[in-house]
């Protein structure tokens, strides 16, 4: 039974008409939660609002923010990168307690991105989608190695994390003959989790990096980026990986060295890398107006796929924002089971 004290939900940013009505439609039975779309978002109006907010949803919150929101239980990021939001947080939480939910909803996009891309990457899509536009006809796949479909067929995929995006990854490849290393920081497993093992699942701890890229033909990176995790991959981890080894990263790009990510493809001691994440994302335009988020030149490269951190697309799909809703809804009831409650030791 819902408490009959409003619970007011502040959003911080301009939201999309088709959002609203969303969010409207899901509360128009619930007396007691007041949504707030303000028309004003500048930061001294949103200040204003936040005095008597008990949820808000948004990005990036200041450290003022969070002060000023003297009533804040709970505050919602939409998407799963909080790592920025960690710091803030933690100051804000040594005066009084202010839970940091993140979202998942994103993730079955995620995961169709990654898998698109691993096929586009071992069947060369792109490569000879391009020679064909340029004229090329019929070039046969034997002149240049990395013109040549790889098959999928028993390869060792390995999944490094297995929260929401990389169960989905695993549910999608589970219809082809492959075997599965799943490498997590816990070991423990729910029964939905386990229905996926339709073939045996070899399971790593954090400890056992070595091991697990050793065993694998295909790494898929879905974790998130802590203090933990970035540079957790660098020259001596790619080369466990082993030539013509695949990688694959929707998660964040420093987790994987920049430069040893680089070398390792340019000098072929891996075989090839799909990449939605990457390293700059306020890069300077060269004298033709040209911009790329990375140092080193990975566009002059054969054997690899790139993605202007999109795998969440589409943005607009409504259904990603129920978990919100689930979370708004708990915290109007007064329950503190939030979903996707963020571990501020942990940073995830």
């Amino acid at each position: 039974m819902l408490s009959d004290k409003q619970t007011k939900v502040l959003f911080t940013w301009d939201a999309d008409p088709e959002l609203k009505k969303h969010f409207k439609k899901a509360f128009y039975k619930i007396k007691n939660v007041k949504i707030v779309f303000p028309e004003n978002v500048k930061e001294k109006n949103i200040l204003k609002l936040s005095k008597d907010a008990d949820a808000i949803v948004g990005w990036r919150p200041s450290i003022e923010l969070l002060r000023s929101a003297e009533r804040l239980k709970l505050y919602i990021n939409p998407g799963t990168g909080i790592k920025h939001h960690i710091n803030n947080f933690r100051e804000i939480n040594k005066a009084r307690e202010i839970t940091l939910v993140n979202g998942h909803g994103h993730a079955y996009a995620t995961a169709q991105h990654a898998v698109s891309m691993l096929l586009a990457l071992m069947n060369r899509i792109i490569r000879h989608h391009t020679m064909m536009r340029e004229g090329v006809w019929r070039m046969s796949d034997d002149k240049d190695i990395t013109s040549s479909t790889v098959q999928l067929r028993n390869k060792k995929i390995g999944l490094l994390g297995y929260g929401a995006i990389n169960k989905y990854v695993h549910q999608f490849l589970s219809g082809f003959e492959n075997e599965f290393h799943v490498l997590k920081r816990d070991l423990g497993f729910g029964i939905s989790d386990l229905e996926l093992f339709k073939r045996k699942v070899f399971l790593y701890s954090t400890k056992d990096l070595s091991k697990f890229l050793k065993a694998i033909d295909i790494l898929i990176i879905a974790i998130p980026h802590t203090s933990k995790t970035e540079g957790m991959l660098g020259k001596r981890e790619l080369k466990l990986l082993g030539k013509g080894s695949l990688l694959v990263n929707v998660a964040r790009g420093l987790i994987v060295d920049e430069e040893s990510l680089y070398d390792a493809l340019k000098n072929n001691v891996i075989g090839g890398a799909a990449l939605d994440v990457w390293y700059n994302y306020s890069p300077k335009k060269d004298k033709k107006g040209r911009s790329y988020p990375f140092r080193f030149p990975f566009h002059k490269l054969k054997n690899v796929l790139m993605s202007p951190h999109r795998a969440a697309s589409p943005f607009d799909e409504l259904s990603r924002w129920d978990e919100v809703i689930e979370n708004i809804k708990r915290v109007s009831n007064g329950r503190k089971d939030y979903l996707n409650i963020v571990d501020l030791n942990e940073e995830y």
